[in-house]
C-alpha cells in the first residue's frame, strides 16, 4: 500500500476542538437548543459517512483499486481527509464496509422446494453478482488485496466468505434435509464442484460467466447425483 492508505497520527476518538465548542454551547444555549445542535451535527456525519461509502464505490469502479486514494475518496465525497481517518485507517477499510454494506441488502438462495431449480437460480444469481455488479468488482479487489494481506484474508473470511460459503451450500444442504439428496452426501465437494469454475472464471480468466455455464454445472451435478432435471 501507499502512504496514502495508512492514517498518520490521528486516531479514532473526541475531537478536542469540538469538544471546547460544545462546551461553550452548553454555557450559553437553553437545554433545547443544545439538543437539537448535536442532533443536526450527528445527522451531518451520518450523511458524510454515507458519502464517503459510495464515492469509494465509484472510484474503483472508475480507477481500479491501485488508482483509489484515500485523498480521492475525500474529495469526491466532499470531506476532509482527517474526517474519513476518524472512522478508517485504510481505503481498504473503507471498501470491505462499503462491500459489507450492499451485500447484506441481497436476498438469500431461494428455496422452491426442487434442488435443480434452486441451483440453477443460485447459480445465476452468483454468476451475476460477482461478474455483473459493482459490488463484484469491489470483492475482487478486496480478495486482491486479501493475497497481499494475511490479516485482512483473515478478516475478510471472518466477515463475509464464511457466510457465503453457506450461502453456496445452502440448496444442497435444503435438498439433503428434505430427503431429496442423500444423507451422505458430500455436500462440502459437491458444493466446490459446483461454484468453483464460477469464481474461477471471476477470479482468474476473466471468461464470461452466463446462464449457459451455469446451467451445465447444475446439469453435471444432477447426473452425478442421479438426478432427473424437474425443470427441464
Amino acid at each position: 500500500m501507499t502512504s496514502n492508505d495508512v492514517a498518520g497520527t490521528d486516531v479514532a476518538g473526541s475531537d478536542p476542538a469540538g469538544g471546547v465548542a460544545k462546551g461553550a454551547a452548553a454555557d450559553t444555549a437553553p437545554r433545547g437548543a443544545g439538543r437539537d445542535h448535536h442532533g443536526n451535527r450527528h445527522g451531518r456525519s451520518a450523511k458524510a459517512r454515507e458519502s464517503v461509502l459510495e464515492a469509494v464505490d465509484g472510484l474503483l469502479a472508475e480507477k481500479g483499486f491501485a488508482g483509489v486514494t484515500v485523498e480521492g475518496i475525500a474529495a469526491r465525497a466532499g470531506v476532509a481527509k482527517q474526517t474519513i481517518y476518524r472512522w478508517w485507517n485504510t481505503k481498504t477499510d473503507i471498501l470491505m464496509e462499503a462491500f459489507l454494506q450492499d451485500v447484506a441488502e441481497e436476498p438469500a438462495p431461494p428455496d422452491h422446494g426442487d434442488v435443480a431449480r434452486d441451483l440453477r437460480d443460485h447459480l445465476g444469481w452468483l454468476a451475476a453478482f460477482l461478474g455483473r455488479s459493482d459490488s463484484g468488482a469491489v470483492l475482487k479487489a478486496l480478495m486482491a488485496q486479501a493475497h497481499l494481506d494475511p490479516v485482512f484474508a483473515a478478516d475478510l473470511q471472518a466477515r463475509y466468505l464464511d457466510e457465503q460459503r453457506r450461502r453456496d451450500r445452502l440448496p444442497l444442504d435444503r435438498a439433503v434435509d428434505r430427503g431429496d439428496l442423500p444423507a451422505g452426501l458430500d455436500v462440502a465437494a459437491e458444493t466446490d464442484q459446483l461454484v468453483g469454475p464460477v469464481y474461477y472464471r471471476f477470479l482468474v480468466t476473466g471468461e464470461p460467466i452466463g446462464r449457459d455455464f451455469t446451467d451445465r454445472l447444475v446439469d453435471a451435478f444432477l447426473h452425478r447425483a442421479g438426478r432427473a432435471d424437474s425443470t427441464g
